[in-house]
């Protein structure tokens, strides 16, 4: 936890730094639309775009993932559950099968 905060606090320091260095003006066009700020500002709102299209991509087999976990983990813990009851119905069979093998008296 502490360092993530410390990672979260230096990246926060670069970007800053950046931004301070990258003061200069520029006009982003796309088709009609126009849209003027600092250099700075327009690449680290593209980072937050790319950023934010590769979660969006992502997401969909991280909740696949997640799914798959939480059944295999119900799975298991069935299994783990039966298996007193199988070990004791094996125990009964060996049982069973050497009282067959006794004579008869």
């Amino acid at each position: 936890m502490q360092l993530q905060l410390i990672v979260v606090i230096v990246v926060a320091i670069l970007a800053v730094v950046f931004a301070l260095q990258n003061a200069v003006p520029i006009t982003v066009s796309f088709l009609n639309w126009r849209f003027e700020s600092s250099l700075a500002l327009v690449l680290l709102i593209t980072l937050a775009l790319g950023i934010l299209m590769s979660l969006l991509v992502s997401v969909p087999s991280m909740i696949k993932r997640r799914k798959m976990i939480s059944s295999q983990q119900k799975e298991i813990q069935e299994l783990g559950k039966s298996l007193p009851r199988e070990s004791e119905r094996e125990e009964e069979g060996k049982i069973e099968s050497e009282e067959s093998k006794l004579p008869l008296e």
